[in-house]
């Protein structure tokens, strides 16, 4: 497609998005705050955070099988009405109960992750269908600064919509967010997937995603340092807090310091990748993100307890490598699998990463409580800084221009 046909398609898809992603977020925080206000129980919000991500877990790998099956602006469309359903039903239940029983809380987040499993995977294999392949970096730069932007947004809104309006009608915000969504999507044209046969085939259709991310050579030798990786990276968001009130002393606002700087951090790495990011050096960029987290996590494990302005500054610098480790990763798959296979692919990584975050926590959890917070981040960092270099040794032959690391990775 032309330069300025593709960016209109990219610009209408987004702008959809972004407010499908505002009023969920929204909606996300609406009923977590009503179910903290209603329990006052941390294992209800545990349990609550567990159902969001069980569809993801267990129904994960076989969402890419239908994404490759159908027309993925149509599955996208699908799952934004789902979580719309879902936070319709939501909202008639708080007008007809007044407070609606806990488990059909519980079955509404079941349902909102459920639309979320599909539409995370077809959104990112429906871009490579229009953005050229020079251009598959920047676009997740922008696209990632887009997303980030609404997700940071989105619980400042749902707090003023709580304490303006009753919660059922909180709930009609989700819903306008993914009727335009639909809206913009009906906007654009996307082409059907090739299909190597006509019958659905469950586990030879999964076996034939594991098979295309074993072929892609450059994906294999990245899959294990990304995968583990998340493991030790993603359960840190759950300890920032212990690791501000225990080692450094800092109070709720100290707290909120730290997120707004990695918030910050994340959204200038984007906004950098979006304007000069390019297809050259992938992998390296994979491999020093992972190693750059690694030693920020590690400095900030190890500084004294009086360092808190030197931690503020390392957030920052965490949250703008994040960046840096998952845009250029995902340009890669949208770069070199083929149509029919990426939305298999992308559910596979999407699983992977999802069950890194509660087999992170189990290990991060005994950890922490027997020799401290400070301890696992130092510790885990240090392993992160090998696991970059190992991720560079691996993966730095497949680090040529485009056109040839397309042949490199099936070779």
């Amino acid at each position: 497609m032309k330069n300025a046909r593709w960016k209109r398609t990219f610009a209408t898809i987004y702008a959809g998005q972004a407010f499908s992603i505002l009023g969920s977020a929204a909606v996300q925080f609406a009923i977590i705050w009503n179910l903290t206000a209603r329990t006052e129980s941390a294992m209800t919000l545990t349990l609550a955070t567990m159902v969001s991500f069980l569809p993801n877990m267990v129904l994960g790998p076989f969402a890419g099988v239908w994404i490759d099956r159908y027309n993925r602006r149509t599955v996208m469309m699908a799952a934004d009405g789902l979580v719309a359903i879902s936070s319709g039903a939501l909202g008639a239940a708080f007008l007809l109960w007044g407070t609606p029983p806990v488990w059909f809380v519980y079955l509404i987040l079941f349902v909102r992750g459920l639309g979320n499993t599909f539409h995370t995977p077809a959104m990112q294999a429906a871009i490579p269908m229009f953005v050229p392949a020079d251009m598959l970096t920047k676009a997740g730069g922008w696209g990632n600064l887009i997303v980030s932007l609404s997700t940071m947004a989105g619980p400042a809104l749902g707090a003023w919509l709580m304490a303006a309006f009753p919660i059922a009608a909180v709930m009609l915000v989700d819903i306008a967010g993914a009727a335009f969504a639909i809206l913009c999507l009906l906007m654009i044209a996307l082409p059907d997937v090739p299909r190597r046969s006509e019958a659905v085939h469950m586990w030879s259709d999964l076996r034939q995603g594991f098979q295309a991310m074993r072929e892609n050579k450059a994906l294999a030798a990245v899959f294990w340092p990304v995968v583990l990786t998340s493991i030790l990276y993603l359960p840190l968001s759950s300890l920032f807090p212990l690791l501000v009130r225990v080692h450094y002393q800092g109070g709720a606002w100290h707290n909120a310091v730290v997120q707004l700087v990695f918030s910050a951090g994340l959204l200038l790495s984007s906004l950098v990748l979006g304007l000069w990011g390019s297809s050259k050096g992938r992998f390296r960029m994979v491999s020093a993100a992972i190693g750059a987290m690694g030693l920020l996590v590690c400095m900030s494990g190890l500084l004294p307890s009086e360092a808190f302005a030197v931690f503020v500054m390392c957030s920052f610098l965490m949250g703008g490598s994040g960046t840096f480790f998952d845009v250029p990763l995902m340009a890669h798959i949208q770069e070199t699998v083929p149509p029919e296979m990426m939305g298999k692919v992308f559910s596979l990584l999407t699983t992977a990463m999802t069950l890194a975050t509660p087999f992170g926590l189990l290990a991060a959890g005994p950890v922490s409580e027997m020799l401290g917070v400070q301890t696992w981040f130092a510790g885990s960092g240090l392993l992160m800084v090998i696991l970059g270099a190992f991720c560079f040794l691996s993966t730095r032959k497949y680090d040529r221009p485009a056109e040839e690391n397309r042949r490199a990775s099936n070779e």
